[in-house]
């Protein structure tokens, strides 16, 4: 009777505190999850998760594929590990690097967890424990899962560690909770093709691994996204991020020798939620809007980051200083930064160097390429403030200043390591700040194109041209004499050279209503080849190569000897308002009739002009002109027709174009060179006569 009693005591104890069973599972494993019991799986399972939300306190074990379906969320709260039968096991992991060692995964093993459409997973319940996986690998630096998982669904990740996934599949959405503090290691390659929220924390690839995300729709970054490589790796990442909520940064670091390229946008979200982020209009990335929600940075430590592949021109970081930081940091390595884009884009916001949004606390610490691919063209709408040098690729071109108002630009260029390498085009066009720029070397062009003057001084090695379409570009030290040519191209362009000193011009070129100003007491010397119609101002313009046009010279003008000054003589004259001295060639090409007389220099001073062109005194005849240096009102050079005498057997001749003196200066006169050759043949022909007599 006794032993009866105790045994009915141990059932009735048993009832009322159940000890969780352990359920050999395959097939639907439904009623054993919602009876919280233990899963021992042997096969193939799945839980149809009924509406609204189940929290899992078990743990399942075994070998095995587990599926999540219905339309509900089951959150497990403990670890469980099974795996995948043995016979569908086929993944490869590699450990490659040697004593800088990165794992490489092939021939990932089919999803050990799979999320329905419609159904939803949760990863713990905002502790540290709730994850599903095996890590039987000894990876270094981080656990590989061996159950990879594919989404078609929900996975959301509420963990306060550091987890990995495993190869990620399928075209759902994985969701983090902001504020968890948890951290989602990303590793190799995931086909996976749906959106990734985070919410605290994502390393995407680690110095121990790569990540790769070719297919996924977008991530929405709601907290720190972070990007590493291993030793000698380039890291591609293709996305569009979105933001929602003021905070969120991306993070890069990379290793020597490495790079990570990023060909996507950084962007505010304002419609899609969070299976589909998109922006309403692209605008809002750049005005200022309540709570700072859009504002969102990038920190680049010590990495090697390109933005662009060549293949699209939507910038990473749409957006002004109000709506986006960049940080270039010092980390292992000073940065850099490189801008590989196919057509025009717009850096609306400052690359310095502070403590995130904090950005322009101290100066950014690394140096920025303007990569020479196929239209490449950016736009620095902000004063930068990082302290490195600035390359301009062959092909590329880097302009400063949008040309608007509010969108001027300028380069940091009082920093200790500043410096311009341009082999491509530097353009600058601010409207309203004038800037000062300083070290450029290279191969390539600079234009100045802004209402606003841009100022050169210091170092200036390059040998591309120098363009004034518009503004003042003013020389205040240094030389623009390695510049293969200068041209000011319309009315109102200015070279200003009057803080300069002396100076040499080679090859240039002005149009009309054009000025060049130079110093009271400079010297202004023109080599090579010019075709001048505007004016110069200053003290004394020297020719030394071949100057060609009808300029205005409010100064004193000279020709060396090794000048040549070349006029049409139509009419609109070389016009001097101080002294003259001549040496060296003239060339002339009049129009078809001159007057009595043709101006060729118009001396508008009083004194008279001093030296003449070689081989052309006071004088010279060629056929029906004579050249003077006192024509006009005393003091001009000038062409007067004169008479020519005629001859019994010289008949009229044809017009001509060209007489050429011993030294070669040449005055191009209508009938010059068949005059010339009719009194040639009309000595021959004296000669013969006198032959025939004498005989």
């Amino acid at each position: 009777m006794g032993r009866l009693i105790g045994a009915l005591v141990v059932l009735v104890v048993v009832g009322l505190c159940p000890v969780p069973a352990v359920a050999a599972g395959k097939g639907d494993i439904t009623p054993d999850i919602l009876a919280n019991r233990n899963v021992t799986l042997t096969g193939d399972a799945v839980v149809n998760t009924p509406a609204g939300t189940t929290t899992y306190d078990g743990v399942i074990g075994g070998e095995g594929t587990l599926r999540i379906a219905g339309s509900g969320t089951l959150i497990l709260t403990k670890d469980s590990d099974f795996s995948l039968p043995k016979a569908r096991q086929r993944q490869v992991v590699r450990i490659l690097g040697g004593n800088h060692p990165y794992v490489v995964v092939t021939r990932p093993d089919p999803p050990a967890i799979v999320v329905d459409q419609g159904a939803t997973l949760q990863y713990g319940n905002g502790g540290g424990t709730g994850l599903i996986g095996r890590f039987p690998y000894g990876t270094p630096g981080y656990q590989l899962n061996q159950d990879n998982i594919e989404v078609n669904g929900t996975l959301r990740l509420a963990l306060t560690r550091s987890f990995n996934l495993g190869t990620i599949s399928g075209s759902g959405l994985i969701s983090q909770p902001r504020f968890l503090w948890g951290t989602l290691d990303l590793a190799g390659t995931n086909p996976f093709s749906g959106v990734i929220d985070n919410g605290t924390q994502a390393s995407a690839g680690k110095p121990e691994t790569t990540v790769a995300l070719p297919n996924a729709r977008a991530i929405l970054n709601q907290g720190t996204w972070t990007i590493d490589t291993p030793l000698d790796q380039t890291v591609t990442i293709r996305q569009n991020f979105y933001q929602r909520e003021y905070g969120s940064d991306i993070n890069v670091q990379t290793r020597p020798g490495s790079k990570v390229i990023l060909t996507g946008q950084y962007s505010y979200s304002d419609r899609g939620g969070d299976s589909n982020p998109s922006l309403s209009d692209p605008a809002i990335n750049w005005r200022k809007i309540p709570h700072n929600l859009n504002k969102r940075g990038t920190n680049i430590k010590g990495a090697n980051v390109q933005w662009g592949d060549g293949s699209t021109n939507n910038i990473f970081m749409p957006g002004t200083a109000d709506t986006v930081y960049i940080n270039l940091l010092a980390a292992r390595s000073r940065s850099k930064l490189t801008f590989a884009y196919d057509g025009p884009v717009t850096l609306g916001a400052p690359i310095g160097g502070g403590v995130f949004h904090d950005t322009l606390k101290s100066p950014g610490a690394g140096d920025v390429v303007i990569k020479g691919v196929r239209g490449n063209d950016v736009t620095f709408a902000a004063d930068q403030y990082y302290d490195g040098s600035t390359t301009i690729e062959k092909g590329a071109t880097l302009r400063l200043g949008s040309g608007r108002p509010g969108g001027d630009g300028s380069l940091l260029t009082k920093a200790a390591l500043f410096r311009v390498v341009n082999e491509g085009s530097l353009v600058v066009r601010n409207a309203d700040k004038a800037i000062t720029l300083s070290k450029i070397s290279g191969t390539g062009s600079l234009t100045q194109a802004g209402a606003a003057t841009t100022r050169l001084a210091g170092t200036l090695t390059y040998t591309g041209t120098t363009t004034i379409s518009r503004g003042v570009l003013a020389l205040t030290g240094g030389s623009l004499a390695a510049s293969s040519a200068v041209t000011l191209t319309k009315s109102g362009a200015m070279l200003d050279l009057t803080k300069a000193g002396n100076q040499t011009l080679r090859n240039l070129s002005q149009a009309s209503g054009s000025t060049v100003r130079y110093g009271d007491r400079a010297v202004l010397t023109l080599s090579r080849q010019s075709k001048l119609f505007g004016t110069f101002q200053g003290s004394r313009l020297v020719n030394v190569g071949t100057a060609g046009g009808a300029f205005t010279v409010k100064g004193d003008f000279e020709q060396t000897p090794d000048g040549r000054l070349s006029t049409r003589a139509d009419g609109t004259p070389v016009r001097v308002f101080g002294r003259v001295s001549l040496a060296g060639q003239l060339d002339v090409t009049p129009r078809t009739k001159l007057t009595n007389e043709t101006l060729l220099i118009a001396n508008d001073g009083t004194d008279p002009i001093t030296g003449a062109f070689t081989n052309l005194p006071e004088g010279t005849r060629v056929t029906g002109y004579q050249l003077t240096y006192k024509g006009g009102d005393g003091n001009d050079v000038t062409l007067k027709r004169v008479k020519a005498k005629a001859s019994l057997n010289q008949p009229t001749a044809p017009p001509a174009t060209t007489t050429t003196a011993a030294n070669g200066s040449s005055l191009r006169l209508s009938a010059t060179l068949a005059a010339a050759a009719v009194a040639l043949l009309a000595l021959i022909l004296i000669v013969l006569r006198r032959r025939r007599r004498t005989s």
